[in-house]
């Protein structure tokens, strides 16, 4: 019905625009000025000098809509989003396009990044009406901001004659777009709603192997991920995959993850001069991306590798951690401990054009005179062939093998290789250097703040490097100190000193998982009770006791057409996958069935949807394999604690918590265990804990991952 109703809203809009053309052309145009300009946010004040009256999301956009009657032209972005950079130059710079769009609408800029709520109800719409989504993300709303129309990237042309045609409707025949509204509002707000599973029965091991049963129709075997392009890393997808793998002990699937991560390493993707991946790859064999690098991905990759590492003990890994967090270091991070969010993919060329990837790639001309008398070898090594060639005479660099391979090949010495990409790196940073660079979308988001914070962690627990722990604290105590509200609550986003924008269930979720992580890796029980107040506030304040789920937005914003409820896992984890994992933690950890109680339920609620679709509930799966099996609780007591604990971080060992404490502490796992002079570790299951043992290694032949 949806799909007819928006047919017949074309046609009719088609059949009236050359019997209206007169009127259109008739009305009134007037002046107008563009409000971007006063905005912090570095995708707003990419179009603030457009033609077009831009307005920022907010009640002073809608009331200015009902105000005169207009439709609402919405349109969703990022900073470092390509194809919107393109249609800003088709369409949004052109005076004639800016025209139109200010004299029949009132425009919207959002970026989506600070209003993440906007996006998930305008993606719904859009995805009923095309049946896919994507960004830039253009709607047109009526004034009181329910969609009628939308889709992503339009050519000039073809935009223009949409909205030619629906401002048209709207003058006369303004009953077809409201039938449209209802519609479409009644869908997104269906879709919303979650009814409670009644149905108790235990989680068992074969819903897991039938999750990696769909996995295994769709893998890529020969450049590993999933066989369609473009390809995306969805790191915490396989961070899943290599758990399930590990603990069903499936050689297939495990075999399928180190494929995916050797080639993601190895392709261009990831940035073999200066370090990090790109969002996605627009090619089979994760060659060419659109250059884009975010906070986000590079966050949940090195947790990724990290863990990979202690299960393949891939020497390769090692280094894609330590250059993706040197390049996040260098390029994404201020001295306050804060990260920005994203490093744009266009950058100035030699003529001064803005192109995609004109930072990244070269020419053969270049490359030789770079590398010097190595670069037979070198382009070898990187692909300086048709395999590695992009466009116009550019290559991307790219490798085919592993080192080891390599040097098989090239009879070469393996250390003699290593010194050699190190030199070759080093003269390609210093030719990067004198190029411009991508543009920055500086502002700090909390909770892509959290997953790099936890990446830190991840990447100290596996790799014992103490600079990790070192940032991994000045972040968190950066976001304590300026991100937290006076009512305990939280702010999303950061700029030059101002924190703003009331906080996401996303931000509240990824905090907690981290302080948690962060207390695991200290021993400073302040991260953990800050962690156990944040997750007490968003249970009061985002929790549906009907749906045992909860809102991705506050009680208090009610802007919205609806008030979203995110349980599908993306490119990031569903904010409520990631809480249901929150409080099965901290039920263990401050021993509160309650909060436990409430994960499983949460779990049961969404099962159904798990077994339709289980590629888009990777992380409730996650949480699932938590509620197998034995869940250990690991408790430390003692001046070695700290020291017995680095040891246990060593162990690929996803189902326990740990606890450790250097003197006498009131946290439950830890009360009462304190005996001077003595180092004790207990082993607990739902806090009934065996007898205590001084090495790590008689606690881990007790431990039983393998389900």
């Amino acid at each position: 019905m949806k799909k007819i109703l928006f047919i017949i809203l074309l046609l009719s809009a088609m059949a009236c625009q050359t019997q209206k053309k007169e009127t259109m052309s008739e009305k009134k145009t007037y002046k107008f000025t563009n409000d971007l300009i006063h905005e912090s946010s570095p995708y707003l004040l990419q179009h603030a000098h457009n033609p077009v009256h831009w307005h920022p999301w907010g009640k002073q956009a809608i009331d200015e809509a009902k105000k005169s009657n207009k439709l609402m032209i919405i349109s969703i972005g990022y900073a470092a989003c390509h194809w919107c950079h393109v249609m800003e130059h088709e369409s949004f710079e052109d005076t004639t396009v800016a025209k139109l769009m200010n004299t029949y609408y009132v425009p919207v800029k959002v970026d989506r990044e600070e209003h993440p709520d906007v996006d998930k109800i305008y993606m719904s719409a859009v995805q009923q009406l095309t049946g896919r989504g994507g960004w830039p993300l253009n709607v047109v709303a009526l004034p009181d901001g329910r969609p009628v129309w939308g889709g992503t990237y339009f050519p000039k042309r073809q935009w223009m004659q949409a909205l030619q045609q629906i401002a048209e409707m709207w003058q006369n025949n303004p009953d077809k777009l409201y039938t449209v509204a209802n519609q479409l509002e009644r869908g997104i707000k269906a879709a919303e709603i979650i009814r409670p599973n009644n149905d108790q029965k235990p989680f068992t091991k074969e819903t897991i192997r039938q999750a990696l049963k769909f996995w295994k129709q769709y893998k890529d075997n020969k450049y590993g991920g999933f066989n369609r392009a473009p390809k995306f890393p969805m790191p915490s997808q396989y961070r899943f995959l290599l758990r399930a793998g590990y603990q069903l002990e499936d050689a297939d699937i495990l075999d399928f993850v180190k494929l995916t991560l050797d080639k993601m390493a190895q392709g261009g993707i990831y940035d073999h001069v200066n370090g990090g991946f790109a969002r996605y790859s627009t090619d089979l064999k994760w060659h060419i991306p659109h250059f884009e690098k975010m906070l986000y991905d590079n966050a949940q990759l090195v947790s990724l590798y990290s863990d990979a590492y202690k299960i393949y003990k891939e020497p390769d890994y090692t280094d894609i951690v330590k250059q993706t967090l040197a390049f996040v270091e260098k390029e994404l991070m201020d001295n306050t401990g804060a990260f920005y969010s994203s490093l744009d993919a266009d950058s100035l060329n030699k003529e001064g054009d803005l192109e995609e990837g004109a930072y990244y790639v070269f020419t053969k001309e270049e490359l030789e005179k770079t590398i010097g008398t190595d670069f037979p070898l070198f382009k070898e090594y990187f692909n300086i062939n048709h395999y590695g060639l992009w466009e116009d005479g550019k290559y991307h660099l790219i490798k085919k093998m592993s080192d080891e391979e390599f040097v098989k090949q090239y009879n070469i010495d393996l250390s003699d290789l290593k010194q050699k990409v190190k030199q070759w790196r080093y003269r390609l940073q210093k030719l990067r250097s004198e190029r411009p660079r991508p543009r920055l979308d500086d502002k700090t988001l909390t909770s892509w703040n959290a997953l790099m914070l936890n990446a830190y962690v991840d990447a100290f627990k596996t790799f014992g490097t103490p600079n990790y722990l070192s940032i991994a604290r000045q972040n968190a105590d950066f976001l304590l100190a300026h991100q937290v509200k006076d009512d305990g609550g939280l702010y999303h986003s950061y700029k030059q000193g101002k924190s703003s924008i009331e906080a996401y269930l996303e931000d509240y979720a990824f905090l907690i998982k981290a302080l948690i992580n962060l207390y695991e890796a200290t021993g400073e029980s302040k991260y953990l009770l800050k962690a156990n107040q944040f997750n007490d506030y968003t249970l009061q304040n985002f929790y549906d006791k009907k749906s045992g789920l909860f809102y991705f937005t506050h009680h208090n914003k009610k802007d919205l057409l609806t008030r979203p409820m995110e349980t599908d896992d993306n490119v990031i984890p569903s904010s409520n996958a990631v809480m249901a994992e929150n409080l099965f933690k901290l039920g263990h950890f401050f021993e509160k069935p309650d909060y436990i109680q409430k994960s499983r339920q949460m779990l049961h609620n969404i099962l159904p949807k798990i077994k339709s679709y289980p590629a888009g509930y990777y992380y409730w799966l996650n949480d699932m394999l938590d509620h197998l099996g034995p869940f250990y609780e690991i408790a430390i007591v003692g001046d070695k604690a700290a020291e017995k604990a680095s040891e246990f971080f060593h162990y690929y060992i996803p189902n326990k918590i740990l606890a450790f404490s250097l003197s006498p502490s009131d946290l439950p796992l830890l009360k009462d265990r304190y005996v001077a002079g003595k180092t004790y570790i207990y082993l607990c299951v739902n806090n009934t804990c065996q007898l205590p043992e001084t090495k790590v290694k008689e606690i881990i032949k007790k431990i039983k991952v393998k389900l």
